[in-house]
């Protein structure tokens, strides 16, 4: 996982002007935008060694950018406000430490929509789907797989295979049915068993739904602690 997240620049067709990520550590009642000009680090974890709370990303804080990322989705009629005192959780810290490590790319945080909806997550993904005409990376951070009992338990199972597979398959369809079976994701194989609640399922609906007509690729696979995960990107 730590290569693959370090491979991520190299494989863009560009390097990103600003990146816009939506954290499955951050839920706030309505979506919210985080406008804190100088963002600190968030350990939002405990019992692990002491120097994982010294770590230090100071990745620039975009102002214009996260106007503009208010007025587009106010503009798509969902309701929005600021946080002018949000900072970096370990959503975005870690995945993105690994992989911009210089920390010299503008960032702007999004949380996820508390009733845990997966067409808002769409439509909030469609609604930022034009910054990506403005070079603007968009990042869903989350985990194809996450209960944590299973995790620590330390052995494989087929509810994260089964999932995985679905997971896989409905990521590479065709948008609209992409979307549509996110939406319903439940319904999938062992999906309750993979995520007990849904937050960092929802990361991925925001990318879908950004992704317009783009088709979804499968750039990562692997299995951790034994359980399957994938990564999937659009466009």
């Amino acid at each position: 996982m730590e290569a693959y997240l370090a491979s991520l620049p190299a494989s863009l067709p560009e390097k990103p002007k600003a990146m816009v990520i939506i954290s499955a550590h951050w839920e706030e009642d309505e979506f919210t935008v985080a406008t804190n000009p100088r963002p600190e680090m968030i350990y939002d974890y405990h019992g692990f060694p002491p120097h994982t709370f010294q770590i230090k990303w100071n990745a620039p804080h975009d102002a214009g950018l996260a106007q503009k990322v208010l007025g587009l989705i106010g503009a798509a009629g969902i309701k929005v406000r600021e946080d002018e005192n949000r900072g970096y959780d370990h959503g975005v810290f870690i995945p993105l430490k690994v992989a911009f490590p210089t920390a010299d790319i503008p960032v702007v945080i999004v949380s996820l929509k508390r009733d845990l909806d997966p067409r808002e997550h769409i439509a909030l993904g469609r609604a930022l789907a034009p910054l990506r005409d403005d070079g603007v990376l968009i990042v869903g951070s989350g985990m194809s797989y996450h209960n944590l009992r299973q995790f620590f338990g330390g052995r494989e199972n087929n509810d994260a295979s089964a999932f995985d597979s679905w997971l896989t398959g409905i990521a590479t369809a065709a948008p609209q049915q992409r979307d549509d079976g996110l939406a319903g994701w439940e319904k999938a194989p062992s999906a309750r068993a993979c995520h007990p609640r849904e937050e960092h399922l929802l990361p991925l609906m925001v990318a879908s739904g950004a992704a317009g007509d783009d088709t979804g690729t499968q750039d990562y696979s692997d299995k951790v602690m034994g359980l399957a995960v994938s990564a999937y990107r659009f466009g």
